[in-house]
């Protein structure tokens, strides 16, 4: 059943893996649940898996738990393997927009991060480009971590990026982000068959199957920079820590939206100075 549910998600969807592969995380924890008589879900079964989770988790994590079941059903429904309509018996996730705003490091320790780069004996040339990526372009954790060779154009100083529902976008590379990823792939990448830009740093030398190996490097990277405190500390800093120096540098949100790649302004508006 999970099998043909991925196969719906890539195809009809157009999900990114990693976000395929997150749907099959949550659901794997959820079947049980659930059980596999499908045509005997209802709704009030339905309720009761989300109530559990909700004391289980904060907004955000139920938003992602709900957002996976709610396409399972549908999904299922669709195939004639559940009763149709199911997905509007989850109750929405109630959080108020902006109630929590981005939280970001100024500039100064931003680079205080990168610069912690030149502490290591081993991993230097591989974290600094994996935190300029962060800091300058603002990508996700999980861009990083999918980042293929063959996204970058190093005539035209250009990285493709796949976004939501297979959506292709380029950006330009910054001149010091350029460089940091050549230094890498020429002095300090395996040289090894795979085409994932960031490596293990000992064999067998896999890619980053997972984002939170990213977020992890921005955590100890922040450690070294003596950054006791900050307002959190996975990959996702530094994306709030570029918006916000773009917004700040005069930048218009349209600009800032496009290199974030928001669907929507409201978005982007969240890290405009107050």
């Amino acid at each position: 059943m999970l099998d043909d549910y991925q196969h719906w998600l890539r195809l009809h969807r157009g999900l990114a893996e990693r976000t395929v592969s997150r749907h099959i995380h949550i659901l794997n924890k959820l079947l049980p649940e659930l059980g596999t008589a499908t045509h005997d879900y209802d709704a009030a079964r339905i309720r009761i898996v989300v109530r559990k989770w909700r004391g289980q988790t904060g907004p955000a994590g139920l938003r992602t738990i709900t957002s996976a079941l709610r396409s399972y059903l549908r999904f299922l429904a669709g195939a004639g393997l559940c009763r149709p309509n199911l997905d509007h018996a989850i109750p929405p996730v109630i959080q108020w927009r902006l109630s929590s705003l981005p939280q970001y490091l100024a500039a100064a320790d931003v680079e205080r991060v990168i610069a912690s780069c030149d502490q290591l004996a081993r991993g230097r040339l591989r974290d600094r480009p994996i935190l300029l990526l962060l800091a300058r372009l603002g990508l996700r954790a999980g861009d990083v971590a999918g980042l293929r060779l063959g996204d970058i154009d190093w005539n035209a100083g250009m990285l493709q990026l796949s976004g939501k529902a297979l959506r292709q976008v380029q950006l330009p590379l910054p001149q010091d982000v350029g460089d940091a990823l050549l230094a890498y792939v020429e002095q300090e990448r395996p040289r090894v068959p795979q085409d994932a830009v960031f490596l293990m740093m000992v064999a067998p030398y896999r890619s980053f199957d997972q984002s939170f190996h990213v977020s992890t490097i921005v955590a100890l990277a922040l450690k070294r920079a003596g950054i006791s405190d900050p307002p959190s500390s996975g990959a996702s800093l530094l994306r709030h820590s570029a918006a916000t120096s773009m917004l700040r540098s005069g930048a218009t949100l349209e600009a800032v939206g496009t290199v974030l790649r928001h669907r929507s302004l409201k978005m982007t508006a969240q890290y405009r100075p107050s």
